[in-house]
């Protein structure tokens, strides 16, 4: 285990290769400071907490951002990327697109006209924050990824299902000896850059006694005039996130507070009709569950009237998350008929499709 003394000079680089704005570097020397007056005595508690707190600090992206821009956006991919990933939901992809149109020109200056200035700052895109709406299963949690991609940017995904506290949002004093950042801080840490997407994901399933406070949390960090001086309580500096792109997602609205909800536009996911996940099934969710099963393309063959059979085991549902959890176990029955039986191929039809499925 290094000295104090070695873990200071250590500390020193660290500061001098972040990159910190002014005023967090110059409260990071004074950290190293009192560091340096704690040297002559044994390794204490308030030097490691000391230490940990440099190392947060000196971690974050403060002025990394991802390589692309949304001047560069394009439409056309950005659609094809939809199209790839998604079956159907056309009026959906049409206003992600529209999203995605409006982040470009906000992000585009204005040419100036006669003594004007630029009316826009570039690297600063905003657009409405979306909330994908819809029941499980029916693409909330995929479409946002695919907006990521279609941004060229990383994302990160942080979930609101159970949320105990705003301390989870907002982290904890490092007063206490176990503190750490809260899921915002620890976002920007994962993804590396200070304009990541940021997927706040079931904001409807929050706990009920800690609901209160974190909408109040919520509404700060979803505010542009607010989150620019985020305040995580385990840091204690201000944390600029007006370049973080937020997209939410819930099963329904009921739960979201009124002033979190005035920030937020709502997008509903529609549920899936039987022909549609018939499609979805046959040309996403099999050649998937194929390629994880280890089985080649021509040794798992599905008669096109076993499909409806398949898809609605169990009566309606919305989404396709059942859908998708049942041709992976079918697909995996199929691997071990080939493997445990020589077959050279498997062929599902409407008279032995419940062999593959299991019992219901």
């Amino acid at each position: 285990m290094p000295s104090l003394l070695e873990e200071i000079a250590i500390l020193k680089n660290q500061i001098s290769a972040a990159h910190l704005p002014k005023s967090i570097q110059e409260k990071a020397e004074g950290q190293i400071e009192r560091l340096t007056r704690l040297s002559g005595r044994d390794y204490t508690l308030e030097a490691d907490m000391t230490i940990r707190w440099i190392d947060w600090v000196t971690s974050l992206p403060w002025e990394n951002r991802a390589p692309s821009s949304q001047s560069s956006l394009d439409l056309i991919r950005a659609k094809q990327i939809l199209d790839r990933n998604h079956y159907g939901l056309d009026d959906v992809k049409q206003r992600i697109l529209e999203y995605l149109a409006v982040m470009k020109l906000r992000q585009t200056p204005n040419a100036p006209t006669n003594n004007q200035q630029l009316t826009t700052n570039p690297g600063h895109a905003r657009a409405p924050i979306l909330l994908l709406v819809g029941l499980v299963g029916t693409g909330k949690t995929t479409l946002a990824y695919s907006i990521a991609q279609a941004l060229n940017r990383p994302i990160v995904r942080i979930p609101f299902g159970g949320m105990g506290s705003a301390r989870d949002l907002r982290g904890q004093s490092r007063l206490h000896a176990e503190a750490e950042p809260g899921q915002i801080v620890k976002g920007l840490k994962l993804a590396g850059v200070k304009n990541p997407i940021m997927l706040l994901d079931e904001l409807d399933r929050v706990a009920d006694e800690a609901r209160h406070d974190i909408m109040g949390v919520l509404v700060e960090l979803l505010d542009p005039e607010q989150n620019k001086a985020f305040l995580d309580h385990y840091l204690d500096v201000p944390l600029d996130l007006s370049e973080v792109v937020f997209i939410a997602t819930a099963n329904n609205t009921n739960n979201i507070a009124t002033a979190v909800m005035d920030r937020l536009e709502p997008l509903s996911m529609p549920s899936y009709t039987d022909d549609q996940k018939i499609v979805i099934a046959k040309d996403y969710l099999l050649p998937k569950a194929r390629e994880e099963a280890g089985i080649p393309a021509e040794a798992l063959i599905f008669d096109n009237d076993a499909w409806p059979l398949i898809v609605r085991p169990l009566g309606y549902d919305a989404g396709i998350r059942t859908l998708q959890r049942t041709i992976q176990g079918l697909s995996r029955k199929a691997a071990m008929d080939i493997v445990s039986n020589k077959n050279q191929a498997i062929h599902i039809t409407k008279d032995n499709f419940k062999h593959y499925m299991g019992e219901w």
